[in-house]
């Protein structure tokens, strides 16, 4: 439903360093904060007619064409791992493999569809079949399939859209009603925790120490991210709903502030969550058995053919997820 869920088609650090570019992967990253404990759900086919009529697919969708060239940079500018490129094209065969939007939309759709009652669906349905709600959803989609170079020049202040300070205020209290900020951070380090966690099991190894260090890592980082990411977004909601008057942004707002629309948000941001990390989690899958069945492959050319005079090396052990080592070593 909202645009600001899409803007993150950069690519995201799985260390969780952040830069403005690398902060935004694939026109949404999602999760929930304050997530509101569903008292009583809807079924799949009701979630679903939420979700076409909020445009999800065909937003989510623009954002994972560039995913696997934005996953392989992340992979190749990490100083740690140095990778070969024969490792970096697994990278980017898994990135294939895994964000897609089949492996996206079942769990998302579950997950809307847990989040959701009867009351705020029949709320959301009205809202979005108002006129206003349909130039929302235009402009989200819009927006969401944008060029990248233009959704950077918007988030660094390169492009904007006229305003005034009430319009300026109204933007930002419609990022604050929508927990954008938060939840995107939510998103971006549980996805990366996915990742790692997804690369431990393909590897055949305990992931449960990765989960740790990576709870560690984003629990340390979360308020710097906060910090750099509230104001790129509250620049993309302005240059998104540009063409919408001070009026339709206090109706929108109303809606996000009535208890149908907080729900609502609560179950979007849940369902986004859940679709990124089952996507998150087969990429690190994918790559996480690659590489071990590389490894092992590498390992045993080399111990069957040793170079003239030099004793065979002893087999090394699987390369670290986080680190995977250099095969040339």
């Amino acid at each position: 439903m909202f645009r600001y869920a899409f803007t993150h088609r950069h690519a995201f650090n799985l260390r969780h360093a952040f830069t403005l570019r690398h902060a935004f992967v694939s026109a949404l990253l999602l999760a929930s904060a304050h997530l509101y404990a569903a008292e009583s759900s809807v079924d799949i086919e009701t979630a679903a007619k939420v979700y076409q009529d909020a445009a999800v697919r065909e937003q989510v969708r623009a954002s994972l064409g560039s995913m696997p060239e934005h996953i392989r940079q992340l992979f190749s500018a990490d100083a740690r791992a140095h990778l070969s490129e024969q490792q970096l094209a697994l990278v980017t065969a898994a990135a294939e493999r895994g964000f897609r939007i089949d492996v996206f939309e079942a769990p998302a759709l579950s997950a809307l569809a847990a989040n959701l009652d009867p009351v705020t669906v029949k709320k959301t349905e009205a809202f979005l079949a108002t006129d206003l709600g349909r130039r929302m959803v235009a402009a989200d989609v819009a927006t969401a399939t944008l060029e990248e170079a233009k959704i950077d020049k918007i988030m660094n202040g390169e492009i904007t859209a006229p305003s005034t300070p009430q319009r300026d205020l109204l933007f930002d209290k419609l990022e604050r009603a929508t927990r954008s900020t938060e939840s995107t951070v939510q998103i971006f380090l549980s996805m990366g925790k996915a990742v790692a966690i997804g690369t431990a099991v393909g590897a055949g190894r305990d992931p449960a120490a990765v989960e740790e260090d990576a709870r560690k890592s984003g629990d340390a980082s979360r308020a710097g991210l906060e910090q750099n990411m509230r104001e790129p977004l509250r620049r993309y909601l302005a240059y998104g709903y540009r063409d919408m008057s001070d009026s339709d942004l206090k109706h929108l707002l109303a809606f996000l502030q009535s208890p149908a629309g907080k729900r609502y948000v609560s179950a979007y941001i849940a369902s986004m969550g859940a679709g990124f990390d089952a996507m998150g989690k087969r990429c690190g899958e994918q790559l996480g058995e690659s590489l071990r069945e590389l490894a092992q492959a590498q390992q045993s050319a080399v111990t069957l053919n040793p170079p003239p005079l030099i004793a065979a090396p002893s087999p090394a052990n699987p390369p670290d997820p986080a680190t995977p080592a250099d095969p040339s070593k």
